[in-house]
């Protein structure tokens, strides 16, 4: 199967999408059409070996159509309509101009305005309407061509239906002036006057005028529709500084390759994913993952493309570029998401195949029942041209693919990635949300959490040091990440033995050291009798203690655990009060995974899963009826991803798991998960209000104009007040999807750093919680401070303040306590 992406050139109306996606879906070989009226642009999945793109560029040309494959150089015009929207104005500007003359020699006499004596002649007061009607006429000409040019292929849009109000108008005005210049010649001055005052050359006018007005309002409407993607793209620079051949150089970003050395100078925006090589600064990623607070990056770390350096100098080496980065994986998602179309969409597909013949068939019925009825052909035929011209298929078809790229580019400010419109429509339908242990509600690395030491802390941390570090398992990275935050030395070890499932082994200045679990100690008859209920204590909690001891002595313990993220526990109490159901899987041990699970308020555990198993325990609670949401990280994870109803991955914003995950979450922050059901609940309300509103309107609007109170109350609606409600509908319709652009996630429970009186420290050097301990110790027993509370994650310590206390105090306190102050804010 092959895909590809055209430009449809000529759609108007909800009407005139249906008629392009009816024309090539019926053709043999199409596997799947879907147009889009906002981006006037259609995907098509065919055979080749059926069907030949020049055959589809035929179906579409025969129903009307134009279709091209030109490319946009620049991106950004695929979401700018700047040149139609200063055409419309043209053309409304041009159109008012006339208009109003035209109106004041029609109505003067009406609203008793002076005009001069030679407009009480019939024939030129009609010449000098038709005279001020041509440009009007002939500035919006495109309703005519495009109208009746569709009439003719028998699939008639929101254009013929202007054309022929206005035509009729037209026509009946010139028969109109024909009998009053027949009049005038036959002195009956009897059939002037009557005839005199049944002139449509205003109403023509009108209905042309405040159609443009309508149109206009809603190009620019629709053209903010694409803001938040024109916002992604503007974050890349559209030059680098690289450095060749020892020479620092400037290039167009498109031409960077991978490995070059690019230069970030502090206030830029980086141009491509890289690795730090040189130097450090904090980065602004709010627009990419929307994480709100600046994040410190250092030689090893990756820079993600479109995120802003603050202060520092630095180089990278170019990882990925063009369209591999990050920043252009997340343009072409949003932009795949805002072309495709959501279910419920179906329904105004369905009927706008089939609106406009019904309503012009209406039109004539109606004309037809006024004139048996004994009413004029000018009464009939204002019936006739009022129904025609307040019909409104557009409103129809632009209230779900507005509110649909609305919704997507949102969730992308809020660095949530959502694939399609049928993802966003279902998300706050599904009912059972499972989350994955490891890495989505925790953090994914453990960290020493307790230090328990029998002999001198520093010569226990020292020894402990020297023997994991010939161990490649991750506790012991753990337990060397938080000795290296303490510049500990090692020592030289002998003798280190591995041992499968149990610890380690070695020997440091002829003594004998051994590291592990109890089973271990206990097979070289250590006594542990004395840490034995601190051991179940730590256990019952989740955490893993490892235990040492020197010529089968016990020396202490430390515990190391995989700590909960910060914001788990209110993302789960949230989805809680969404009446959802909370699963948490894992393959760890129950006793674990129960711990954590209580910890974050999940009553409900499937532990001891191996992660090819984790898809058949979605495909259980599937069997049971249950709509499953699976979070997890989206590379072990990915055949649960897969499986679910909608499976969202956790990602670092530089691994993106876009094949497997249907929603990819750039921050690993369990609050988006809440933030997608919630933008889901509101795009769908909005999409279902428009759809409302626009069918009500024309229930309600199309039996008015069709004049069924008139013998009840004598309303009958004139045309030129159908062409101004039909404008309406349609801007009205944009306007109330543009209402997502207001969207915000819930407020976050701590909101610290927003306080008056709070200042957020950043502190490089922290590796575990015993680090997390100590600069929480110092900062709070520094006089003026009310409390500390330390982020291990995000490398900052929120500190409230019940005096002022200067930058100055507070880095020396953090700094005594042997760690680095990168920020105060």
């Amino acid at each position: 199967m092959r895909k590809e992406k055209y430009n449809v050139i000529g759609m108007t109306c909800s009407a005139c999408q249906a008629h392009v996606d009816k024309a090539v879906r019926e053709m043999k070989g199409i596997n799947d059409v879907n147009v889009n009226l906002l981006s006037n642009s259609m995907d098509v999945e065919f055979d080749e070996n059926i069907v030949s793109e020049s055959d589809i560029f035929k179906a579409v040309e025969n129903a009307g159509y134009g279709l091209s494959k030109e490319s946009i150089k620049d991106p950004k015009k695929k979401y700018s309509n700047d040149d139609v929207i200063e055409k419309m104005r043209k053309r409304l500007i041009t159109s008012l101009i006339f208009w109003i003359p035209l109106m004041y020699v029609s109505m003067h006499k009406m609203v008793n305005l002076p005009a001069p004596s030679f407009m009480e002649n019939a024939v030129i007061f009609g010449f000098m309407q038709i005279l001020l009607l041509i440009p009007i006429i002939i500035v919006n000409r495109n309703y005519f061509s495009s109208g009746f040019k569709k009439l003719a292929k028998r699939n008639p849009n929101m254009d013929s239906l202007i054309a022929i109000g206005s035509s009729a108008a037209i026509v009946y005005g010139i028969y109109a002036m024909t009998m009053i210049v027949y009049g005038h010649m036959h002195n009956n001055m009897e059939l002037v006057h009557r005839f005199m005052h049944d002139l449509y050359f205003e109403s023509a006018g009108t209905i042309l005028t405040l159609i443009t007005v309508g149109k206009y309002l809603e190009t620019k409407s629709k053209g903010k529709t694409g803001d938040a993607i024109n916002k992604l793209i503007d974050l890349a620079p559209k030059t680098a500084t690289i450095v060749r051949e020892n020479k620092e150089i400037v290039i167009p970003t498109g031409e960077i390759e991978k490995g070059d050395i690019v230069i970030i100078k502090p206030g830029n925006n980086i141009p491509v994913d890289g690795k730090v090589i040189e130097g450090e600064s904090t980065v602004d990623e709010s627009a990419i993952t929307g994480e709100s607070m600046p994040v410190f990056k250092r030689v090893g770390d990756m820079l993600i493309s479109g995120t802003i350096n603050k202060n520092g100098y630095m180089k990278i080496e170019a990882d990925k570029v063009g369209e591999d980065t990050t920043l252009s994986q997340i343009i072409k998602l949003v932009e795949e998401a805002s072309n495709s179309k959501a279910p419920i969409s179906r329904i105004a597909d369905r009927v706008s195949g089939v609106f406009v013949p019904i309503v012009i068939g209406i039109a004539i019925i109606a004309t037809i029942i006024w004139l048996i009825l004994g009413q004029s052909l000018e009464f009939a035929l204002s019936i006739g041209i009022s129904i025609l011209v307040i019909s409104c298929p557009c409103a129809l078809g632009l209230a779900t693919p507005v509110a649909i790229m609305v919704g997507t580019g949102k969730g992308a400010e809020n660095g949530i990635l959502i694939k399609s419109a049928e993802v966003l429509e279902n998300i706050h339908n599904m009912n059972t949300f499972v989350f994955d242990k490891t890495g989505t509600i925790t953090e994914g690395k453990p960290i020493v959490t307790d230090i328990k030491s029998l002999i001198d802390e520093d010569e226990f941390i020292k020894k402990v040091y020297s023997i994991e570090s010939n161990s490649e398992h991750p506790l012991a990275e753990a337990v060397c990440e938080m000795a290296k935050s303490k510049s500990v030395e090692k020592e030289p070890v002998e003798n280190f033995k591995a041992v499968a499932g149990k610890g380690i082994e070695a020997t440091i200045n002829k003594k004998k050291y051994i590291g592990g679990n109890q089973k271990l100690l206990e097979e070289y008859k250590v006594d542990l009798k004395e840490i034995k209920s601190q051991m179940d204590s730590l256990s019952n909690d989740g955490k893993t203690v490892l235990i040492f001891a020197c010529d089968n002595k016990l020396i202490g313990y430390i515990a190391v655990a995989d700590t909960i993220k910060n914001t788990s526990r209110e993302a789960i109490e949230n989805l809680k009060k969404l009446d959802k159901e909370i699963i948490m899987i894992t393959g760890d041990n129950k006793l674990v995974a129960d711990s954590i699970a209580k910890d974050v308020g999940i009553e409900k555990v499937i532990a001891e899963v191996l992660p090819q198993d984790k898809q058949d325990e979605v495909d259980k609670l599937q069997k049971e009826g249950k709509k499953v949401c699976f979070i997890g990280d989206g590379i072990n994870d990915s055949p649960a991803l897969v499986k679910a109803d909608i499976g969202m991955a956790i990602g670092s914003g530089t691994d993106i798991a876009i094949e497997s995950a249907d929603v990819v979450l750039m921050k690993s922050d369990l609050r988006d998960v809440v933030t997608a059901v919630d933008l889901s609940q509101k795009t769908i309300s909005n999409i279902k209000l428009s759809l409302f509103w626009a069918f009500i309107y024309n229930i309600i609007g199309i039996p008015i104009a069709a004049g069924i109170l008139y013998n009840v109350n004598g309303l009958k609606l004139s045309p030129m007040i159908g062409a101004a409600a039909m404008s309406l509908s349609s801007f009205c319709v944009v306007s109330n999807a543009l209402r997502l652009r207001f969207f915000k996630p819930r407020k976050t429970v701590n909101k610290d750093e927003e306080k008056d009186n709070m200042k957020t420290v950043y502190v490089e050097g922290m590796m575990c919680e015993h680090c997390k301990a100590r600069v929480e110790k110092a900062l709070s027993e520094v006089e003026g401070v009310l409390s500390a509370n330390v982020s291990l994650k995000e490398k900052k310590a929120s500190v409230e303040l019940e005096k002022e206390v200067s930058d100055e105090v507070l880095k020396k306190a953090v700094e005594d306590a042997g760690y680095t102050v990168k920020d105060i804010k």
